[in-house]
Parts: structure tokens; sequence; C-alpha cells
């Protein structure tokens, strides 16, 4: 029995739709917590300053949950990203002859982007966590207080541009994930296409104008 079971997992990764579905299950949890993380920041804007930094040591009051949120985070980050550099070498495969002209139907410019905003936005979560979780790349950074530490942060328009591009990229690619989801469940009929496309870039564009005008309202001076 354990053998057989084995023998059925191993297969289904070894198929492309194996591999779609593992990318469609991690996508799916990822785009859970980047929505969840950004209903946490938005609390910068509630009238009381505290709201965010109390926020803040909350998840930090439970260790043994924030790390094992994290290393979960962390894993399936991993099997994301591996599925989607083993589909990425298999379809280069499929094709080892270039086009000489090659022209883009289905594929908008998010999709033919994935492979290159995927590891962009997996770079930047990595300095992102070392300027607003460790303070390691954070000018003046004080773990008690994380309204201040969010506002000093995004006072450096360097920074904040940084920011603005990253979650433009992640847009980017949540808008060809999201649409792509849809395909690999099935949820691609004629009917419905023109409204999952439209809901896939709706949603992606509003969860990046979320993170994105919180260091433009600091930029901007509406966040002090």
């Amino acid at each position: 029995m354990g053998g057989s079971t084995g023998c059925w997992v191993s297969e289904t990764l070894r198929s492309s739709i194996g591999k779609k579905g593992l990318m469609a299950v991690t996508g799916l949890m990822l785009f859970g917590f980047v929505v969840i993380h950004l209903l946490g920041n938005l609390q910068v804007y509630l009238p009381d300053k505290q709201a965010l930094t109390q926020y803040g040591h909350l998840i930090k009051s439970k260790p043994a949950v924030l790390w094992g949120a994290r290393l979960s985070l962390l894993a399936i980050v991993l099997v994301h990203a591996a599925a989607a550099i083993l589909l990425a070498m298999e379809n280069s495969a499929a094709r080892p002859v270039k086009y000489h002209v090659r022209q883009w139907r289905e594929a908008g410019y998010a999709a033919r982007t994935m492979i290159i905003s995927g590891p962009l936005i997996l770079a930047y979560v990595v300095y992102h966590l070392l300027h607003f979780t460790t303070g390691h790349a954070h000018p003046d950074f004080n773990p008690d207080d994380v309204y201040r530490n969010v506002i000093v942060g995004f006072q450096n328009k360097a920074v904040a541009l940084t920011y603005i591009v990253a979650m433009v990229m992640l847009a980017t690619h949540l808008s060809h994930g999201l649409w792509s989801l849809c395909q690999t469940l099935g949820f691609n009929h004629p009917k419905y296409t023109p409204a999952l496309r439209f809901a896939s870039i709706a949603v992606a564009t509003a969860i990046g104008a979320g993170y994105i005008s919180i260091p433009v309202s600091v930029m901007l001076g509406i966040l002090k």
C-alpha cells in the first residue's frame, strides 16, 4: 500500500499536470499569505498609531507559531519555485529549436516574465525581511515600534521606490498566476474566460495598490 502510494505521488510529480497542480495549490497558499499580510500592513492607516505595533507584538508573542508559519511558508515557496523551474525546463526541452519569429497570442507580458519576476520578488522578500523584520538593513530600527520603523524606512526615497517596483512585479506575477490557477482548476470555459481574466487583473491590481499606497503615503507626508 505504502509503495503504491509513493509510486502514485512520484508519477504525479513527474507529469506536467502534476507539477501544474502543485504550482496551483502552493500559489493559492502564497496568495492567501499576501492578502493576510496586506490586511495587517493596512493597519498603519488606523487612527491608533500603535495598532500596527500591537499587531506586530501579537505575532511575536507566539514564537512557536511564528516560526512554524515561517518554515511552512519557506517550504511552500521552495516547492512553488521548484515546480515552476521544472515546468520551464520541460517547455524549453519540448522546443529545442527556437522560433525565428515568436508571436505571443495567449501569453501576455505577465506570462512571459513569470520565470523572471518570481526570483526577483523572492530576492526582494529577503531584503524586506532584513529591513523590517531583523532590522539589519534599516537605518534606525526599533523592534518595539513597528509603526515608526515603517515611516522611517520609507522616508528614504530609494527604498520606497524599490518597494514600489517590487510590488508592481508582485501584482504582475499575481495577475497571471491567478489566471493560470483558474485554468489549472478547469475554470476556462469560454463563457467565463473574459470575467476570470478581468477578475485576475483587478484583484492583483488592488493588492499591488494596497501595498504601494503605504510608501507613497509616507513620501507624501500623509503618514508621519
